[in-house]
């Protein structure tokens, strides 16, 4: 063991003294390698970045892993029972623990702008809606947990909502009037928070608390929903994956349970939980845009690697009068073999790490950053290291595999061979 670690240094020592002699050739030799490795570990590390804005999106349109949805209706069209269905809610909460849930109502609000009053599309939630889709704030905070106690309703409004009240400063606590209309006065609300907006969203739109929402339905009649189906309440909860699937039979019993008529059954009221979040379409949905990556990434290698043969080919065939000389003085076939292969992997190993730490520097650089994430990404993960080993890995491997056929070919070299060149 002693004997082939101190062959194993002597080689490396050697190789690298070579590669010192050979440095111009050498260093023309191995741009490909650290230029492929660097494509590699870069188009690897980006993927990441890609499949963290497809989560992300993905996220904040239907939930994180796992969201259960609980929605009930009657056969016969007939109203199910709200104030039983929260009750419900409220107690399936407290009763299996669940800290992340949330009711979901579509509406409109009436909301005065300096160019008119407009019906603004609203959603109202309970306030771990922020956290269970990922919601992103450019301006001030999402609603606190006890902003449900307060007296004037709080808002999250888009940035479009936010830039035609002239962009004031949060800070102010700016309000809007909601429901006023016709010369009627309206509730008062505070503006908390401020979100983005994608490309296509040209109109105004805001997030209000359900029991502010429920306040203001109470006291006034203004208010109005966007469409037939839109009063109904939905209701979804965040809950751990490897419970999913079970505490989905559980809920729907409690709440068949609980919307049961004194005479037994459900008087034809159907409750369904299911999920719509992107785990749910198997163990790994983004299995398709990994293998495009990696597809990418071993093309991009092997170009690299074909050209490091080609100059690994040429540079022994004019060392064929040192490789003769070396074995005039007695070196063996197995140790001229070795020695050929090691000064390739020992080149590429180094022209990898280059490659690496230049993959490192654009990866994290915060331009492309913005670029890559286009505003969908607000976790960026860190670089992977995982990457920067696959780098590594696969300039070794190139090294060994375009080290051995000219290794073969230096093994062929007889010493008569180095009188001849």
């Amino acid at each position: 063991m002693r004997r082939a670690f101190t062959s194993l240094v002597g080689a490396v020592i050697e190789a690298w003294q070579e590669l010192r002699v050979h440095r111009t050739r050498v260093l023309l030799s191995l741009i490909g390698v650290a230029v492929a490795v660097c494509s590699l570990t870069t188009v690897v590390a980006l993927g990441d970045i890609v499949q963290q804005a497809s989560e992300e999106l993905s996220e904040r349109q239907s939930g994180r892993p796992a969201s259960l949805y609980v929605s009930a209706y009657s056969n016969d069209g007939a109203p199910v029972d709200s104030s039983t269905m929260d009750a419900t809610w409220t107690e399936t909460l407290a009763r299996y623990d669940i800290d992340y849930g949330s009711r979901v109502l579509q509406t409109t609000q009436a909301v005065p702008f300096t160019t008119g009053v407009v019906q603004v599309q609203t959603q109202a939630v309970d306030q771990p809606y922020g956290e269970m889709h990922r919601v992103r704030l450019t301006e001030g905070a999402w609603f606190g947990p006890d902003d449900d106690a307060l007296l004037a309703p709080t808002l999250v409004v888009n940035q479009i909502f936010w830039e035609r009240l002239g962009s004031p400063d949060l800070l102010t606590h700016p309000t809007v009037e909601l429901g006023a209309q016709g010369g009627s006065p309206g509730t008062t609300a505070v503006i908390v928070g401020v979100y983005p907006v994608a490309s296509y969203e040209t109109e105004p739109a805001m997030f209000m608390l359900v029991d502010h929402l429920a306040a203001m339905e109470a006291a006034s009649s203004t208010v109005t929903v966007e469409d037939p189906y839109a009063g109904s309440t939905q209701y979804e909860m965040w809950v751990p994956p490897a419970i999913s699937d079970q505490l989905m039979e559980i809920v729907k019993r409690d709440f068949s349970s609980a919307l049961a008529t004194p005479g037994g059954g459900t008087g034809g009221i159907q409750v369904d939980v299911y999920r719509q979040d992107y785990a749910q379409y198997g163990d790994d949905p983004f299995l398709v845009t990994k293998l495009v990556v990696g597809g990418i990434a071993v093309l991009v290698l092997l170009l690299g690697a074909l050209g490091l043969v080609n100059i690994a080919l040429v540079t022994v065939k004019q060392r064929v009068r040192e490789i003769g000389i070396r074995r005039s003085f007695g070196a063996t076939a197995g140790r001229v073999f070795f020695a050929v292969m090691m000064e390739s992997v020992v080149a590429t190993i180094a022209a990898g790490a280059v490659g690496v730490i230049a993959a490192i520097l654009i990866v994290q650089n915060p331009f492309t950053m913005d670029l890559v994430g286009q505003g969908l990404v607000s976790d960026f993960p860190p670089f992977p290291a995982e990457a920067a080993l696959l780098g590594l890995l696969a300039a070794t491997v190139v090294g060994a595999l375009a080290g051995l056929l000219p290794a073969l070919v230096a093994v062929r070299v007889k010493v008569i061979d180095a009188i001849r060149y």
